[in-house]
């Protein structure tokens, strides 16, 4: 079944039917969720979202966006809520140089501290990354090595993508893949192995063709699989196949212990 590796579920965009949206997943091929954590009020919501829906699973971090909101609280929350069976990685982490709502400088310090506290309890991160390629890629360099990791909705160039997966990273491929404009995506899709590619919504946002510009969810992940079965020249089956079983590799599924 689909496996969506980056959700959010907890986002108020699904305050009116997030029960229904759910309780379609199964029936319509979508086997998991990740739902990442963005902000430090998220992470309840993901917690409680675990519990609720036996395919949701979830990550606690701070985006960069967000990392002037926190103090050393957090990090002590944080290992508490990494101990629990259905919370499966870090993230999402990491720079944002579009946005740029807080420094640089900043964000690499909870970057680089949050990786840490990921490498302590062996545990994948998920990582943001925006108009940042060349700091991202040293400091997971310097501070990631032998650690699992997927690049979220990766939008940088097939060269990168490549040196990515050799370090045993994978790329997240979502909505973008389909849209005309998506040409560099489509290009690192084909030029990386199937096995390095894990599938993601990144909902409510970046929905694919033909629903772009609208709430994105996991029932649209058909078209992304669609798109990157083109691209590879496979079938969806295959595609299916292989993506879940990278993401279960990701997530450590199998190796998780209780609260």
């Amino acid at each position: 079944m689909i496996f969506d590796t980056h959700a959010h579920y907890d986002d108020d965009q699904f305050d009116s039917d997030r029960e229904v949206l759910l309780g379609q997943m199964e029936a319509a091929g979508i086997g998991a969720v990740v739902n990442a954590g963005s902000t430090i009020a998220s992470w309840d919501r993901i917690q409680a979202l675990t519990e609720k829906y036996p395919f949701v699973y979830g990550s606690v971090g701070v985006h960069p966006d967000e990392v002037g909101t926190l103090n050393e609280e957090a990090p002590a929350k944080m290992d508490r809520l990494l101990d629990c069976e259905k919370i499966v990685a870090v993230g999402e982490i990491g720079l944002d140089y579009y946005w740029d709502k807080e420094g640089h400088d900043l964000q690499k310090k909870w970057f680089i501290r949050q990786l840490e506290m990921a490498r302590e309890k062996n545990m994948p991160v998920i990582i943001h990354s925006r108009q940042a390629a060349a700091d991202t890629m040293e400091i997971m360099k310097q501070h990631a090595r032998g650690m699992k990791a997927v690049i979220h909705c990766y939008s940088y160039s097939p060269e990168m993508a490549r040196e990515y997966v050799e370090m045993g990273y994978y790329i997240g491929v979502g909505g973008v893949v389909t849209f005309k404009n998506g040409r560099k995506l489509r290009e690192t899709v084909e030029e990386i192995p199937l096995e390095a590619v894990v599938l993601e919504t990144d909902c409510p946002y970046l929905a694919p063709e033909p629903y772009r510009g609208k709430r994105n969810s996991s029932l649209y992940l058909p078209y992304v699989v669609k798109a990157v079965a083109e691209i590879k020249g496979t079938d969806c089956e295959t595609v299916i196949r292989q993506t879940e079983k990278n993401a279960r590799k990701l997530y450590n599924l199998e190796q998780q212990t209780g609260c």
